[in-house]
């Protein structure tokens, strides 16, 4: 008999709600985690003064270079001496690029995973993302359209709480959205100003998973309304932005059917060829080397889409010598992330005794995907958004010079603003870019390293060059001066952190790994519903697709569990 009826690898954005929505259909779920346990009480560090942190709460240069080169050059932003904790260290977890690949993965090993760091954009895919591969005959055709997914968005978005406005724009569908932040008056004018010149353009508020008007099932989990400190990046004690910690955990815990155990890095997955079913998972404890198997009726393989893939590599058989559910031979492959580098900022005249009340957190207006959408004289396929916002200069992120009076009164002083747009721009699949297994190098714990062939295409080079073009002109629109453009390389892949696609899903067995309820082709009691079943990337942040597709899986397993499939 099994220990479990279901076993969930990783505890973050996707871990969660599949942990969540099984256990409300009275499973006995275990999740597993390699890190170590995050206590808010212990571990946020939103509450801490910032005087009490060292170095201005700077990384010392030295502990960079040893411990953070990757995960501090890609988000230098996000890992301060008060958050380092969230991040790995580059040397104890390394992996290696093939030639003609820089690649940054990014990560976070620990309760509820990314989903404590990530950035909180949340935006639904439209059928123009879920059709586009068909139309345009790029890898495979979506086996799901948008009908099949929004009643999914919608129960997620319930659950986790999106500030937002309603636009009623096709190629980005509306959410169920609390309030929205509103826009500041820079932000206005630029708004009217864009749309003016612009016809098929729009300048809404950015979306984003911070509760504005929480509910009463948000309320009994603890959480509470954003109070605009924007100290998100460490941990948030009101549980205002969504992670899995501060809510789909929780309530997965309070069903009685959850355990979880954290350090457990799972290596292999077990298979039986004569039942053609997952068993179980073997894993090994991050601390001690231990070994040990977990049993399960049913597994949701949620550890990231590059992870996952590891994972399936790493889990041999005589039938499967090249990865389990890997007949098709796609896992790993047609890693995809988004792209940027087309972008501009401006000064904006005209606001100088205009002041804002706290920090907004995350983003502030979002420009949705217009090229090929309501402009179609495009040098490329598919399209991006733009994501930015405006803050007086005196308050545009950095230090101003000065201590004591001096150092209030600068941040005190009139004077014009800052804005700012940057695209995220659609990865087109490619077969080619994939994670691997290394041959020989291994980790401290005898897992091989992850080996990355990632480059981008022509497509993308073409994209974020006219990208920046647009932002250029938009801001020139809006009337800003002094205006200044992005380089013109590419962001690296893996750096916008959301790795996709390490197993798609489609209708052919031949050629994809999952089917459209995220279940293996191969093996039916295995489910991925992390990153690793995007078909095609889009260009909006993908984080609230993972959890509509957890839920819709979570509730077909449970559908087949009562037919008695495991």
């Amino acid at each position: 008999m099994a220990d479990f009826d279901a076993i969930v690898v990783g505890s973050g954005m996707s871990g969660g709600m599949s942990a969540k929505e099984l256990t409300e259909r009275g499973w006995k779920v275990l999740v597993l985690e390699r890190g170590p346990e995050i206590i808010p009480e212990r571990d946020y560090t939103d509450q801490l003064p910032p005087w009490q942190s060292p170095n201005l709460d700077n990384v010392a240069q030295a502990e960079i270079a040893e411990h953070y080169p990757k995960q501090y050059g890609g988000v230098a932003y996000a890992i301060k001496e008060s958050t380092k904790h969230f991040w790995v260290k580059d040397d104890e977890h390394p992996y290696e690029e093939a030639p003609g690949t820089s690649y940054d993965w990014l990560r976070g090993y620990h309760t509820a995973g990314r989903s404590i760091m990530w950035s909180r954009q949340v935006y639904r895919l439209s059928d123009y993302d879920f059709e586009a591969n068909q139309k345009e005959n790029v890898a495979v055709d979506w086996p799901v359209r948008y009908a099949d997914i929004k009643p999914w968005y919608e129960k997620v978005e319930t659950f986790i709480g999106i500030a937002g406005s309603m636009e009623n724009l096709p190629q980005l569908p509306d959410s169920v959205f609390q309030p929205a932040f509103e826009l500041t008056d820079a932000e206005k004018s630029v708004k009217a100003r864009i749309e003016t010149t612009f016809q098929g353009r729009k300048v809404i508020p950015a979306r984003v998973a911070h509760l504005t008007d929480a509910t009463a099932e948000q309320r009994e989990l603890g959480r509470s309304n954003c109070q605009a400190r924007n100290q998100c990046h460490r941990g948030c004690t009101f549980k205002a932005y969504f992670s899995s910690l501060n809510a789909t955990l929780p309530a997965a815990q309070r069903t009685g059917n959850l355990t979880m155990v954290h350090n457990a890095i799972v290596q292999s997955l077990e298979y039986d060829a004569v039942s053609n079913r997952v068993t179980g998972v073997r894993v090994i404890d991050a601390e001690t080397n231990a070994t040990r198997t977990y049993t399960a009726r049913v597994l949701f393989l949620n550890a990231s889409a590059i992870a996952s893939a590891m994972i399936l590599l790493q889990s041999t058989s005589e039938k499967y010598p090249n990865g389990l559910v890997n007949s098709s031979d796609q896992v790993g492959r047609n890693l995809m992330d988004h792209v940027s580098s087309g972008g501009a900022a401006g000064m904006l005249s005209g606001f100088e005794n205009q002041i804002v009340y706290g920090r907004r957190p995350s983003g502030g207006i979002y420009i949705p995907r217009y090229a090929n959408v309501t402009e179609n004289d495009k040098p490329y396929t598919r399209g991006f958004g733009f994501q930015g916002g405006s803050s007086p200069l005196g308050n545009a992120g950095g230090q101003i010079a000065g201590i004591g009076r001096q150092f209030k009164e600068s941040h005190r002083g009139t004077g014009p603003w800052r804005f700012n747009i940057l695209a995220f721009g659609e990865q087109l699949p490619n077969p080619e870019n994939r994670v691997t297994l290394h041959r020989t190098r291994r980790d401290k714990w005898g897992n091989p390293l992850a080996l990355f062939h990632v480059t981008y295409g022509e497509n993308e080079i073409r994209m974020q060059a006219e990208a920046r073009k647009d932002a250029v002109a938009m801001l020139q629109a809006a009337g800003c001066t002094g205006i200044t453009s992005s380089g013109s390389d590419l962001s690296k892949p893996g750096n916008r952190i959301h790795e996709m696609g390490s197993a798609r899903m489609g209708r052919d067995p031949a050629t994809s790994v999952l089917n459209g309820w995220c279940q293996a082709h191969d093996v039916p009691n295995l489910f991925i519903t992390d990153g690793s079943f995007m078909t095609s990337s889009a260009c909006q942040n993908p984080s609230l697709t993972y959890m509509a597709f957890s839920a819709r899986a979570a509730d077909y397993a449970t559908t087949l569990m009562q037919q008695g499939a495991f």
